[in-house]
């Protein structure tokens, strides 16, 4: 048994599983081959071969235990964690004490997304255990809670648990948990954090220009986009949501052309297109506007915004009969969105279709109920005769 396991530390698992398995047929009774047999043919990918040997092991023995945290850990990585589960849930009955029990069970869980059950498994342990198996329970607990959208649990116990242990994967959690639970100055600065100990990591530099947008620090929010596009100049986000911020600060120019950037690297990219459309529309182009749109259309991409900016494009520059096409398609998306049918229900009335017109009103009229001048409107269209 020795010298298997020699062999085994020095990479010879053939060998050690040879003497492995005569070791067993000549002691089948000695549950320490077994297990060690299938931890071999874990090794050598036989999960089936190891569940096989393991469930050998009989309850009354001192590594049934064991055996049962092995097969649960077979059973999970095959995709099975309704019987890794049970496998797990017997091992906790017969020892409810044991760490590395509840420890499966959680983490079981987490990877299941039945948080709930996981938080209360890492709860237990964190009494007394801050680390198990390399992990953080303080970490795993804020993640399973962010999870969750428990954010000011989560920070709290992110911020306990980064006291423990600091990397690149927690502290984004952390700062992602912080953003989300609106604490935007403080998610700058862990963010900024983050930046320092990895500037390269690209996704950084997303949430942190949203922080600075959401406290108002335009500028800031600008560079930092400029900095992520230095990281990652293939991605598309960033030039949408520069030129979003661009936009805001009066950099029109300089919006369009990040636009058209970010459609040159991908012309199908609906949040392009749509950010694009609206600035053209803004800008009253309307032949560039119709061109993006007719051209994102062409490409597989008929999101019924653009159906309507088609519509109002085409009204402007008088290609009613177009335009009165694009509207009737985009009304089944937007008849319940009352400005859409304020400007549907104007344009059928400017085309002297006044029953249509009446009736798209008499719809607005009853989703919003306080628009006054429509109610005087309709009372105008009434046909007293």
């Amino acid at each position: 048994y020795d010298i298997a396991r020699y062999y085994h530390t020095l990479g010879f698992t053939d060998e050690a599983l040879a003497i492995t398995e005569d070791l067993r047929l000549l002691y089948p009774e000695e549950s320490e081959f077994t297990v060690f047999l299938a931890e071999l043919y874990i090794d050598l990918d036989k999960e089936d071969e190891a569940i096989e040997v393991l469930h050998d092991i009989p309850e009354n023995d001192d590594l049934y235990v064991q055996s049962l945290l092995l097969v649960a850990d077979l059973f999970q990585m095959q995709g099975f964690d309704d019987v890794a589960e049970q496998k797990l849930l017997k091992a906790k009955e017969m020892m409810p004490d044991e760490p590395v029990i509840t420890f499966g069970l959680a983490e079981l869980y987490s990877s299941k997304g039945e948080e709930q059950k996981a938080i209360t498994y890492y709860e237990s342990l964190l009494a007394e255990h801050k680390v198990m198996g390399g992990v953080v329970i303080a970490l795993r607990l804020a993640e399973t809670l962010s999870a969750i959208g428990n954010w000011e649990e989560a920070i709290s116990y992110y911020e306990a648990g980064l006291e423990e242990q600091k990397d690149i994967h927690s502290l984004f959690g952390y700062a992602f948990t912080l953003y989300q639970g609106e604490e935007y100055q403080r998610a700058i600065g862990a963010w900024q954090e983050l930046k320092e100990l990895d500037p390269e990591y690209a996704s950084l530099y997303m949430y942190l220009a949203k922080s600075y947008e959401k406290e108002g620090m335009l500028q800031e929010s600008y560079e930092t986009l400029h900095e992520g596009i230095k990281v990652d100049e293939l991605s598309v986000p960033f030039y949408v949501e520069l030129a979003n911020i661009a936009a805001k600060l009066g950099k029109i120019v300089e919006a369009e052309e990040v636009l058209q950037k970010a459609l040159e690297l991908d012309p199908g990219h609906l949040g392009a297109t749509l950010k694009y459309a609206y600035i053209l529309k803004e800008q009253e182009k309307y032949e560039e506007l119709i061109a993006i749109v007719e051209r994102a259309i062409d490409s597989g991409e008929p999101d019924t915004q653009l159906l309507w900016d088609l519509a109002y494009a085409k009204k402007q520059l008088e290609m009613y009969s177009d335009a009165l096409k694009h509207y009737e398609s985009a009304y089944t998306s937007f008849k319940n969105h009352p400005d859409f049918l304020e400007e549907y229900g104007y344009f059928l009335l400017e085309e002297g279709k006044r029953k249509e017109a009446k009736e798209v009103f008499t719809q607005l009229l009853q989703l919003d109920p306080t628009q006054i001048h429509i109610e005087e409107l309709l009372y105008n269209l009434e046909d007293f005769s």
